[in-house]
């Protein structure tokens, strides 16, 4: 009888469970404020649910987010009866435990905690106390003037930092907040910040009641709903507290009237004064035109302006001096790359296209769109352009290090790339496939992931580049279909290089095959010395069926290695070359799987798609930084790091 009642109570919480998964997503994304709540079935088999998407999505994405979040959680969380999923669009939440009827209740008492572990160049302190003024004053607009609890800033900072010269700042709680709850909330997590953040160019503490983030990059999707001055060089670091409202220009402010108040405010009010019409003068500047601008068959994206972005041909041939042979840093179908260096002293890669190539043309264009709209420390960044005198030349920033696999496949430099640089190497390009598919303002595919479009510079710090092939999906759009499939045998997901499908989870699946040759030191297909040979993917799986993933490793790595972060990178890259893309994860949840220690892993299957032997590549694109004496050796093309915490409240 006990076995019985325990099967039927199995059951009906399945049950219950299914009957939510169907309509909590569409309730969610039909809500003008995007929240949900949801309450099934009778005791003991009551279930109480939650779901919440960021406040400047459509409606379809967040059906689409609240969907996957359900799907994840079942195959992370089978057996579990209370379970949170934090994704960046949509957070999710459903337990046995009445957790919605309170308002105030953290539901289960723990936050997530990601932050960018880099430092920023600014002052610390001016940096710290421009972030504490800008997310007080995002959290503010979130309790008192958004019936979403929702609010996102911008604040000019380019006095403290060219490079950077802005902080995007989010705040949101769940909309059945009372103000003065959804403040406190706030202030709470807020309060937590320099603990972690001092000093860091990102960070977010996510709960399920309230949340925040700041980057130096805009990570979210509307416009800002308040636009903050440059704070005053010496104002000092502003303390978060629920009471203190930093004032906002057309937000604002509502001043705490403590002397201690004032002493941050006044300057701060000052600083809006003195600022407010040099920052008009520079936003005008910026939209005047001072050199000619590319023609419009460059801008297929509708991209405004690339004034800052022209370089004009003389000032690159003087980099190079002249596209000097001994400054080639290699060379592909495409044309050459180039080192330079800038009057200002910038080292700079040069990607000279042939003249001859319409391909190159296109590719350029691309780049060039696609490229210019990201912003993200995982991502090569381009520095300029140029079309002048029949040239077509891209620049990016130089990288020291060059490609991956110029280290990782030397017998003799290999031993440079330790662990800790071998996971801090998976962790980038995992934090930077997230910002192009779920966190920059546009969803980037890359379609040509691989070893040698993976740059390194001179921390080992890695940088995706090579957008050649990269498209851009719109907001409601999943995947595409195309009838001429490019990139890399042996790094192409089964689907797409079967049938021409494409989406974020192809990237997925080169993600995969990217992190097992980390590990292992081996090409993925590249070596085949007998008919016999097994691909990469094969000979990780026979290892791990058999319990002897440690005999893959790379030899020349120390036996001082973790070993069970070296496991979990293997089962991560299985789990992300699924045959069916819907059992690939999403880079976010592969992010959260490389961070945490507590987070379950599903059981991988075995990967069923065979590569070709051939080796026949189609429409490969030249490599930024291709080393001729690697691509000698084989017919294969071979092309935010952030600490997740949970933090008990």
């Amino acid at each position: 009888m006990a076995m019985a009642a325990s099967r039927l109570a199995a059951y009906l919480a399945a049950t219950n469970l299914q009957s939510l998964a169907a309509t909590l997503p569409n309730n969610t994304s039909a809500s003008r404020t995007l929240f949900a709540t949801a309450t099934l079935g009778s005791v003991p088999n009551m279930i109480y649910a939650l779901a919440l998407c960021r406040g400047d999505v459509n409606a379809s994405a967040c059906k689409s987010c609240v969907d996957a979040a359900f799907t994840d959680a079942q195959n992370l969380c089978a057996y579990n009866k209370g379970v949170s999923i934090f994704y960046d669009p949509c957070l999710l939440r459903y337990s046995h435990k009445n957790f919605i009827s309170n308002p105030t209740d953290a539901g289960d008492g723990r936050l997530l905690v990601l932050m960018n572990t880099q430092n920023v160049t600014a002052p610390f302190k001016v940096f710290d106390a421009a972030v504490g003024v800008l997310v007080n004053a995002t959290a503010d607009y979130a309790a008192d003037n958004s019936s979403r609890r929702f609010g996102t800033g911008v604040q000019a900072f380019g006095t403290f930092d060219s490079k950077n010269p802005e902080l995007y700042g989010l705040s949101q709680c769940t909309p059945d907040m009372a103000p003065a709850d959804c403040r406190s909330c706030l202030a709470g997590i807020i309060q937590m910040g320099p603990k972690y953040f001092s000093g860091r160019p990102g960070g977010r503490i996510v709960g399920l009641r309230c949340n925040y983030r700041y980057e130096q990059y805009p990570f979210f999707t509307s416009r800002p709903l308040l636009q903050l001055p440059e704070p005053a060089a010496v104002a000092p670091a502003p303390a978060p507290a629920a009471n203190v409202t930093p004032p906002a220009t057309g937000g604002g402010s509502k001043g705490n009237k403590t002397g201690k108040v004032l002493a941050i405010a006044l300057p701060i009010v000052a600083a809006v004064l003195a600022t407010v019409i040099i920052c008009s003068c520079i936003w005008r500047k910026r939209k005047t035109p001072g050199k000619p601008s590319l023609p419009d068959t460059t801008n297929p994206e509708g991209i405004q302006s690339f004034d800052s972005l022209i370089i004009d041909i003389s000032t690159l041939r003087a980099a190079t001096e002249n596209f000097d042979e001994a400054n080639k840093l290699g060379e592909g179908g495409f044309g050459a790359v180039y080192k330079g260096i800038l009057p200002d002293n910038q080292e700079i890669a040069v990607k000279r296209l042939s003249q001859t190539s319409r391909q190159g043309i296109e590719e350029l264009k691309n780049e060039l769109v696609l490229v210019a709209k990201l912003q993200h420390k995982n991502l090569v960044r381009l520095v300029g352009v140029c079309l002048e005198d029949h040239e077509k030349l891209l620049v990016y920033e130089y990288m020291p290090n060059k490609s991956l696999d110029t280290i990782l496949f030397d017998p003799e430099r290999r031993t440079e790339l330790d662990w800790g640089k071998r996971f801090k190497i998976v962790n980038g390009i995992a934090r930077g496939l997230q910002y192009l598919h779920e966190d920059s303002q546009v969803k980037i595919i890359h379609r040509d992931l691989k070893v040698s479009n993976v740059l390194l510079d001179s921390d080992y710090t890695p940088k995706i580049s090579d957008f050649g092939m990269a498209r851009l999906f719109g907001g409601d759009q999943t995947q595409d279909v195309t009838n001429r499939v490019v990139g890399t045998y042996g790094y192409m997901a089964p689907e797409y290089a079967m049938r021409g499908h494409y989406s974020i989870k192809s990237d997925v699946f080169s993600f995969g095959v990217l992190i097992l040759e980390i590990v292992t030191g081996r090409r993925n297909g590249g070596s085949y010395s007998s008919e016999d040979s097994a691909d990469l993917l094969s000979l990780v799986w026979e290892h791990w069926t058999t319990g002897t993933a440690m005999e893959i490793m790379d030899p020349s790595l120390s036996s001082l290695a973790p070993r069970d972060q070296m496991v979990k990178c293997i089962q991560i890259g299985l789990l992300c070359v699924q045959d069916d893309p819907m059992d690939r994860p999403m880079m976010s949840m592969v992010n959260i799987m490389l961070s945490s220690s507590t987070v379950t892993l599903n059981a991988p299957s075995k990967p069923l798609f065979c590569f070709r032997k051939d080796g026949v590549n189609s429409d490969m694109y030249s490599d930024l930084y291709r080393s001729s004496q690697f691509a000698s050796r084989s017919p294969w093309s071979q092309n935010e790091v952030s600490i997740t915490e949970l933090e008990p409240r």
